[in-house]
């Protein structure tokens, strides 16, 4: 494939590994608790907690180039995802399951606590399919067009393989991945577009190396803007699972609205949105499409967030309509969160 050609190529460039000096090591995490209750199902025990540390070190070689590592754990501290990376002032090279571009970009409308569904109302197929997959990287900023993010998935299978070892018949019929992501200023531009930037994506993962199979397609375009203590944003995503072997398909496309306003350095609100169209779909005969279903489902938020320090306090009330794509199904949440970070 094209994009391993040129991450070989580019490979090259931090060819030359030299000594190294003394390196950092630092803890980071962040710890959150909630409070939620849902309206029209039963809640139960309402308090959640969610906690996550970070471990990254770094060192500089004689020849420049910095390597840096991270390893993050989930919420039981075992060992979730891992980057090695290799910088220098020309662009970065990264190996691991972290960082996943798409998964980075999946809602990045303005916000002043949490996404439009942050809270758990409704439910939503999103993009960034490739997250925790093991892949190669490339960070490089083209001059003009910004900031460029792609990675390539050799076998887009789950697996975290240690060194020396391969997945081998692990998700077996499951292919390869690429995602590439691109994040424009648009202000560097003309400086009558300041404040704006423009952000794409793609995801191309082969679900299945069988003839046939359709692969998941994702694609992303969010335009946001900031100017004083309000910035607003807009996001349409597509979201093209393809199948494995039934010559299916099942597409989302979603719109977000997102508009927040800081009220001061510490307190800040927003309204947020989105709504999701669901295409069921089938191919029959010579490829004819026919379309299943056609539910919209929505959810509408309004989020107060107030920081102090490392500490954030956070309130959300959500209202869903079709919930889950179900007609006249709806799902209410109010959740009230205080995070810490550290």
């Amino acid at each position: 494939m094209k994009i391993t050609k040129i991450l070989v190529a580019i490979s090259f460039l931090f060819t030359v590994i030299g000594s190294a000096n003394a390196g950092e090591l630092s803890v980071t995490g962040n710890m959150e608790t909630t409070y939620r209750s849902d309206t029209g199902s039963t809640t139960g025990n309402p308090l959640g907690t969610d906690r996550e540390l970070k471990f990254a070190g770094s060192t500089e070689l004689d020849n420049g180039i910095t390597v840096s590592v991270m390893q993050d754990t989930g919420d039981t501290l075992v060992f979730g995802n891992s980057q090695l990376a290799f910088s220098n002032t020309l662009g970065t090279i990264y190996i691991g399951s972290d960082s996943d571009p798409m998964d980075s970009i999946d809602d990045i409308t303005p916000n002043a606590y949490e996404e439009a569904n942050g809270s758990g109302s409704g439910t939503y197929v999103d993009v960034g399919t490739g997250a925790s997959n093991m892949g190669l990287g490339i960070k490089y900023n083209i001059p003009y067009a910004g900031a460029l993010n792609v990675k390539y998935y050799p076998k887009a299978d789950g697996s975290k393989n240690s060194d020396n070892a391969v997945s081998g018949d692990v998700g077996a019929g499951t292919g390869s991945a690429t995602v590439a992501t691109l994040k424009t200023d648009l202000g560097a531009l003309d400086d009558m577009l300041s404040g704006a930037t423009i952000t794409a994506g793609i995801t191309d993962l082969e679900n299945n190396t069988l003839a046939g199979a359709d692969d998941t397609l994702e694609l992303t375009v969010a335009l946001n803007y900031a100017y004083g203590p309000v910035k607003i944003g807009y996001q349409n995503k597509y979201n093209e699972l393809g199948d494995t072997a039934t010559n299916s398909q099942v597409r989302y496309k979603d719109d977000i609205i997102g508009i927040a306003y800081a009220i001061n350095d510490s307190l800040s609100i927003s309204y947020n949105t989105v709504e999701s169209e669901v295409r069921n779909s089938s191919f029959a005969g010579a490829n004819a499409l026919t379309s299943l279903d056609g539910t919209k489902q929505k959810t509408e938020a309004f989020s107060v967030g107030y920081a102090i320090g490392g500490m954030t306090i956070g309130l959300q009330h959500a209202s869903t309509d079709n919930a889950g794509y179900v007609v006249d199904a709806t799902d209410d949440t109010n959740t009230l969160g205080l995070s810490v970070a550290f």
